[in-house]
């Protein structure tokens, strides 16, 4: 007599439940202690402050007419922008993701994947930040909120700048001659939806060796608290030191002579400094026959120390927000990336500081 193991064979394999009713709350739970930072983000950064910058952009994506879906939450699809950025998505890739993850509803608020915003009404709203400019508000307004729990501090500043890379464009060489000349504006004109996906913006350039395309993001960033203070946008061939200027602020007069770290790609820019105020600590750049000395590597490597912690600003962008890279096409929305890029690393570098340096914040 056979034995039938096809019915009994699940017996000793781990059987299916149903769902219980307090399923939901243990998943976020479980999430919450692997790691997940929604949690704490949503309970940290208030996310209303934005509401009077966002509504005005927003006016501007409702229907003429009431039939159809009600028009999303100006706030609420800001928060899905913040995600999209936040984990480096594409629009196709933040409404799947929405749809698919527990973490991601629950941040949103949004109860059913019937009330997910689909790809094309995240470019629509994020199209319509990048083209009033209303990223650079939203960073100020923040920063405003940083300077009043005692962020914005005094104690010196880091400047230093990282590439953003574009997708690369295949021109031919008259092209990209007058794309060079500054007379990409001209071309293709002929061909609408071409030019819609031509960038005559970014730029490329070289460094060690290496080639990049695309642009530029300059930055000023507190030696304590590693929050960014100020930012500026370039096509990326253009010299960091020409930001200089864009990026340093006269401190008040109780910090007169406060100190500013900058690589050796910024010798030369001591004047500017010094004229704001400013006290330069620039490293020692080496020249063709004349190598540094063995006091100026150790005065570097001094300088070095502090000059370095940019890097962690950098580093947190490239690893955890998924790279510094930018999908869209022209300089207008190459800055509305950028711009969101730094707002949302600086409401991630809030919740380390509450969580590891809580008495920095003085209410």
């Amino acid at each position: 007599m056979q034995c039938n193991h096809k019915n009994n064979s699940h017996i000793k394999y781990h059987k299916d439940q149903q769902v219980a009713l307090f399923d939901k709350e243990n998943t976020l739970q479980e999430l919450l202690e692997n790691g997940n930072p929604l949690p704490k983000l949503k309970e940290i950064i208030d996310f209303e402050q934005f509401r009077d910058i966002l509504e005005p952009v927003f006016e501007n994506t409702k229907k003429k007419s009431n039939a159809g879906r009600k028009p999303f939450d100006p706030v609420s699809m800001f928060r899905v922008l913040f995600l999209q950025r936040l984990y480096g998505m594409s629009d196709p890739q933040i409404e799947y993701h929405i749809k698919d993850r527990t973490s991601f509803r629950d941040f949103l608020d949004i109860q059913s994947v019937d009330d997910v915003p689909d790809e094309k009404t995240v470019w629509k709203y994020k199209d319509a930040l990048a083209q009033s400019g209303t990223y650079d508000e939203l960073f100020k307004r923040f920063n405003g909120y940083l300077d009043s729990i005692g962020l914005i501090v005094n104690e010196g500043k880091i400047v230093d700048a990282s590439f953003v890379i574009a997708p690369r464009q295949r021109n031919t060489r008259e092209e990209n001659k007058k794309i060079k000349e500054g007379k990409g504006g001209d071309l293709f004109n002929d061909n609408p939806h071409k030019k819609c996906h031509k960038d005559t913006d970014a730029r490329w350039t070289k460094k060690r060796g290496e080639r990049y395309y695309g642009y530029k993001n300059h930055a000023s960033v507190c030696r304590k608290t590693k929050l960014i203070h100020r930012y500026s946008v370039t096509a990326a061939n253009r010299h960091d030191s020409k930001e200089t200027d864009n990026l340093l602020v006269a401190p008040p007069a109780s910090a007169k002579g406060e100190a500013v770290w900058m690589d050796a790609g910024y010798v030369g820019m001591e004047s500017v400094a010094e004229a704001k105020n400013l006290t330069p600590v620039i490293c020692e750049k080496a020249t063709k026959g004349h190598p540094l000395n063995e006091e100026q590597k150790e005065s570097n490597r001094k300088k070095s120390k502090t000059r370095c912690l940019v890097e962690h600003v950098f580093g947190f962008m490239e690893q955890t927000m998924c790279g510094l890279v930018f999908r869209g096409v022209g300089i207008v929305r190459a800055k509305a990336n950028i711009a969101l890029t730094n707002l949302v690393y600086n409401m991630c570098r809030l919740v380390q500081i509450k969580k590891y340096h809580a008495e920095w914040i003085v209410c």
